[in-house]
Order: structure tokens, then sequence, then C-alpha cells
């Protein structure tokens, strides 16, 4: 398996031949399990170099915190570039799939543009819709290839990238949000959602999950049946907005006692 190998009328040797099995299309060959190793490996990848940028926050100063931040940018930019490229490598791009209308995927670009421009209106959206959505899907993540597949890694890294690039800009740049940045936040979010379910209905896709749920097990499951689910949803999103604002708020708050 790992010799010489015929591809489309081209001789491989065995490591283009490695590169081409996992860049193939065949999920049945890697499936991916819910909670197994190589899924809890990847969340404790994640949970720890969390943990590692609030440790080292502030000693991230001058090149070294300006490196990091466009090690992000980068990130962010080749892990979208991959993911469209290998659907195109496999003949498998298609406008229900491919197009920036997932919640992770926006998240993706709402955080390069974060990166790149310092817009704090772009910070507020891409926390909220970022934290609330990337890290569950790396708990939770609709994904059908497993490890060592090139999917496993590309998803795993643009989700982490996604969230780190967030904790970035509070942690290192010091940027704070308020209960208008929730309330902005939800808003556009919602707008973008108007939008992903217009999509949808053009080009029979289902982005954000307007039309029905996950293949995979998701917390989704347990939000009832469609429509009703999407109600669910925009009281589980409210939620997790609110909890991801009330550190913002208990760390105001002290600060206004200390004085």
């Amino acid at each position: 398996m790992l010799g010489e190998y015929s591809i489309e009328g081209c001789r491989l040797g065995g490591f283009e031949v490695l590169i081409r099995e996992v860049l193939n299309f065949r999920y049945e060959e890697y499936p991916f399990e819910l909670f197994s190793g190589s899924h809890l490996a990847a969340i404790i990848f994640t949970v720890g170099c969390m943990a590692g940028l609030f440790i080292f926050r502030n000693r991230l100063e001058g090149m070294a915190k300006s490196w990091l931040k466009w090690l992000l940018v980068i990130l962010l930019v080749l892990s979208e570039v991959s993911f469209q490229f290998w659907y195109g490598l496999n003949d498998q791009w298609d406008v229900t799939i491919n197009l920036p209308f997932q919640l992770c995927s926006l998240s993706l670009y709402l955080c390069t543009i974060m990166l790149i421009s310092n817009n704090y209106r772009i910070f507020e959206i891409s926390f909220f819709s970022s934290m609330s959505g990337a890290f569950i899907a790396i708990i939770t993540p609709e994904l059908f290839f497993g490890f060592p597949h090139f999917r496993y890694f590309q998803f795993f890294l643009a989700h982490l990238s996604i969230v780190l690039s967030c904790l970035y800009m509070v942690w290192i740049e010091g940027y704070r949000l308020t209960f208008g940045s929730l309330m902005r936040a939800f808003a556009a979010l919602n707008g973008i959602a108007v939008i992903a379910y217009a999509v949808n209905k053009v080009v029979g896709a289902n982005y954000m999950f307007l039309m029905h749920k996950p293949y995979n097990a998701s917390p989704i499951d347990y939000l009832g049946e469609y429509p009703w689910y999407l109600l669910s949803l925009e009281g589980v999103s409210l939620l997790l907005f609110l909890l991801l604002y009330a550190p913002f708020y208990l760390f105001k708050k002290n600060r206004k006692s200390e004085r």
C-alpha cells in the first residue's frame, strides 16, 4: 500500500498515496465517533489552548502579540481555503454545502475581518455567534470524517481558531462587551438567519439548520420537531448569549465596587 500506485494514469509514491487517501471523500473508511478517543483528544487540545492563551495573556506584547494575531488570521484563511479546495478536488463542491451560511462558516469570516480591522461592532457579533456556535460544534460536531482524515484536522483547527480569535480580542486586546452588545449581536444573528433561510429556499440547502436537524447527534435533538425547534433555538441562543455576557457584567460590577 505504501509502494507505487497508479491514480488517473500517474505513478505516485507511498507518501503521495497516503496524502491522496486522507483527502478522499469516502467517509465510511474514516468514521467519526462522538466522544471517541480522537474526539476527546481534540476537546482536550482545545481546552489546553484556551488555558494557555489565558495563562500567557499578560506576556504577549509587541511582536509576540502581532505574531499571534496574524497566525490566527492565517489559520482562519487556510481553514476555509483548504475546505473549499478539498471539496473541489473531489468534485463535490455544491452551493448547498459550500456557501458561507453555516454559523461556524460565518464566524470564520467574521473573525478574520475582526482580527484584521479591529472593528468593535464586528467583534460584538463575532464573539457571541462564535463562542456559542464554534465551541459547541467542537463538543458535538456534525462531522462525518474521523481521525486521521484531512477533514478531522481541518474541522477542529477551524473551530479552535475561531474560539481563540474571540478570546484573543478579550484577553489580549482588552475588548469588553455590554448588554447593548448582546442585543445587537442577537439582532444581527436573526438577520443573518433570515438571509440564510432565503438562500436555503433558493438552492435547497440547510444552512444554519433552518430546514431540518443535523444528521449527527446534537443538542438540537432535544429541542422538539421541525419547525418548533427553531423557536427553541431562539431561546437557547439568547440564554447562551446571556451566559457569555455574564463574566463581563460581573467584571464590570466588581470594578465598580472596588472604587
